[in-house]
């Protein structure tokens, strides 16, 4: 019996979910809820992580979907991503965080069993239709960052503590400041939100501004 946790803030679509899982007769429903917080915590220390969680890609308790899919995947469940098809960003902010696959809101029950079942087996999914989505959502590969926008970017980003970048680069420690905010919300803008440091430099290897590791110091 492969063991599913449903979460996702739109009741009606849990019930659909659940009454599927429950026809097929192999899938057990472990839990539904509207969160991934309110999933964890309702979780015992005995209890062992499900088979798969299949998530909704946006929820309404203001968590992202970077943190979601992280979190449960450090739980140690694979995780499915529930989504509509407008929302390739997004959909790309969920598999860099390590979701297995997607599967639409739009496609039949039996294809989500049927992904939810590939999944408990450790296989990967088609996930054709959405990488070609992905790849041409052109404006979440560029944040569209100025020069002074990256040479701040490249050397915080490296290791370096913020009032060395301004002093490398011979600007005020309030202008280096300045830059840095900028940047984020240039990635909050197309959907890659980096509230730390470390995100920040997750952003900066992604688009090839620094070595992978580069900030290991």
């Amino acid at each position: 019996m492969i063991r599913v946790a449903l979460i996702d803030d739109h009741e009606s679509v849990r019930l659909g979910l659940e009454a599927a899982c429950d026809r097929a007769g192999d899938i057990a429903v472990a839990t539904s809820t509207v969160s991934v917080a309110a999933y964890l915590e309702s979780r015992t220390a005995q209890d062992a992580p499900v088979d798969v969680v299949v998530l909704d890609l946006t929820l309404g308790d203001g968590s992202t979907v970077t943190e979601n899919v992280t979190r449960l995947v450090r739980d140690g469940s694979p995780v499915v991503i529930h989504s509509v098809a407008d929302r390739p960003a997004a959909v790309r902010e969920a598999l860099l965080a390590g979701a297995t696959g997607v599967v639409s809101k739009s496609a039949r029950t039996t294809d989500v069993l049927a992904a939810i079942r590939t999944v408990a087996r450790g296989e990967a999914l088609d996930n054709v239709e959405w990488a070609s989505a992905v790849e041409g959502d052109r404006a979440f590969a560029d944040a569209q960052l100025s020069a002074r926008e990256l040479d701040v970017l490249r050397l915080y980003a490296a290791g370096l503590p913020l009032k060395m970048v301004a002093e490398r680069l011979g600007i005020a420690y309030s202008t280096a400041k300045e830059n840095i905010t900028r940047v984020r919300t240039k990635y909050v803008d197309v959907g890659r939100p980096a509230p730390t440091k470390v995100d920040l430099l997750r952003r900066a290897m992604e688009d090839g501004l620094v070595a992978e590791g580069a900030g290991d110091r």
